[in-house]
């Protein structure tokens, strides 16, 4: 199952510029009687959301929910096809297989295309802002990679470089410079399996959101993380915010102004802080 993140920022890359379950998400007054804020995240996708409810995704719900007088319910998802899949999964309508959505969800490109196309959901609350980033081993990647891509990525023509599959860096690799790239990229599951290919000497480098490479990228101390920007690139940075139903503008409210609270006294920073990952604020 394809994770729906990449795909999104695939698509959004190459821009120019069965019977259904009633939904169960519940209105804010609903919600506070109920005492439980349930909250989406998505399965195995280190370091935003772990098993048991780990993960940066799962503790900025936590501290939400507690800012609004709840606990936080932390329910996992598998990403599905594309996310206009996922946010009707987790969001407006539920799973087919019997997954109820939830009252709101992690882990959301604050994009205006998404939110054009997904009319059933408000996107809002931006938490935090993801950048590409390039690993390398600095005894085979001497250098940090400058300049336009016919210039900074021409060390791979000869040199090996790990992508997640069906990912941003995989689309963009695979397709600049004409595909000269093309014999010398290699593809991985996750962006955990391609920093473990790298330690293992299979890639000089790997191209992933640097979140993720910080949090596969631990114990390894050779490994160097460079932000490198190709002018070839549309999109190499996204906000990350939450999504409710459309029509919970009330909760929208209540949710944004706890995350406002929350960005003021340092609580999201120290979350970043605590699973080693830089924070960049939006």
């Amino acid at each position: 199952m394809k994770n729906d993140r990449r795909l999104w920022l695939k698509a959004l890359a190459a821009l120019p510029v069965f019977s259904a379950l009633p939904a169960m998400a519940d209105g804010l007054e609903t919600i506070r009687q109920r005492g439980r804020l349930r909250v989406a995240v998505y399965n195995d996708f280190p370091p935003y959301a772990m098993a048991g409810g780990k993960g940066i995704d799962a503790d900025i719900a936590r501290a939400i929910a507690g800012k609004l007088g709840l606990t936080a319910e932390i329910v996992g998802y598998n990403a599905d096809e594309d996310m206009n899949d996922d946010l009707r999964n987790m969001v407006w309508k539920g799973h087919y297989l019997g997954t109820q959505p939830s009252d709101v969800m992690m882990h959301v490109p604050v994009d205006e295309h998404l939110a054009r196309a997904n009319d059933k959901v408000r996107i809002f609350g931006i938490y935090h802002r993801e950048t590409l980033a390039l690993a390398r081993n600095p005894q085979r990647v001497p250098q940090a990679l400058a300049g336009s891509a016919a210039v900074a990525l021409e060390i791979f023509t000869r040199e090996k470089i790990g992508v997640e599959t069906t990912s941003l860096a995989d689309s963009f690799l695979l397709g600049v410079l004409n595909g000269r790239l093309r014999e010398n990229v290699v593809h991985f599951k996750s962006v955990a399996e391609a920093a473990k290919g790298m330690a293992e000497g299979k890639v000089a480098a790997v191209l992933a959101p640097r979140a993720e490479l910080e949090a596969a990228l631990k114990g390894q101390d050779k490994a160097v993380i460079d932000s490198p920007r190709f002018a070839e690139l549309k999109v190499d940075n996204w906000p990350l915010g939450m999504a409710v139903k459309v029509e919970e503008q009330a909760l929208a409210e209540a949710i944004g102004s706890a995350l406002a609270d929350l960005k003021k006294d340092g609580t999201i920073a120290d979350i970043f802080k605590r699973h080693g990952i830089s924070h960049q604020p939006a």
